[in-house]
């Protein structure tokens, strides 16, 4: 089990966009000089070739999938692994539609229901390690 951690800024031929290039000088003091963690999108890979995440939509599932470290809404930062699950491939996709129904895109909040959240939900299905504090501590 992989997480895949990226800045909260637009991908582009400079790295940020709009309000991007903010968020990256936030995360580089807050996470690269000090430590404490920074604002960031997370996503879960386990086995094949793609990464599961959650954000707002109005309608339907807020879960959503894309090649791994390749979300074109985000600026990739790092790959961290944390572990291996003893859940079968088919076990994994059984949990990741349980939490499709039961993560509508609808019921995002910022602070309270993002894809940090979402990750550290379906890493405890899992059974592997939460992600670092760095990644939900901002």
């Amino acid at each position: 089990v992989v997480a895949h951690v990226y800045d909260v800024a637009c991908s582009g031929p400079d790295g940020a966009g709009g309000g991007g290039a903010t968020v990256l000088q936030i995360n580089r003091i807050f996470k690269d000089g000090i430590g404490l963690g920074g604002i960031f999108h997370t996503a879960i890979q386990v086995y094949g070739n793609e990464e599961w995440s959650f954000g707002y939509c109005e309608n339907g599932s807020g879960v959503f999938s894309c090649p791994p470290a390749k979300n074109p809404m985000y600026t990739f930062r790092e790959s961290i692994v944390l572990g291996k699950t003893s859940c079968s491939p088919r076990t994994v996709n059984q949990i990741a539609r349980e939490l499709s129904r039961e993560w509508p895109g609808a019921s995002y909040e910022l602070l309270s229901r993002n894809c940090n959240h979402f990750c550290n939900e379906f890493c405890d299905k899992l059974g592997v390690p939460k992600l670092p504090d760095f990644a939900t501590k901002f």
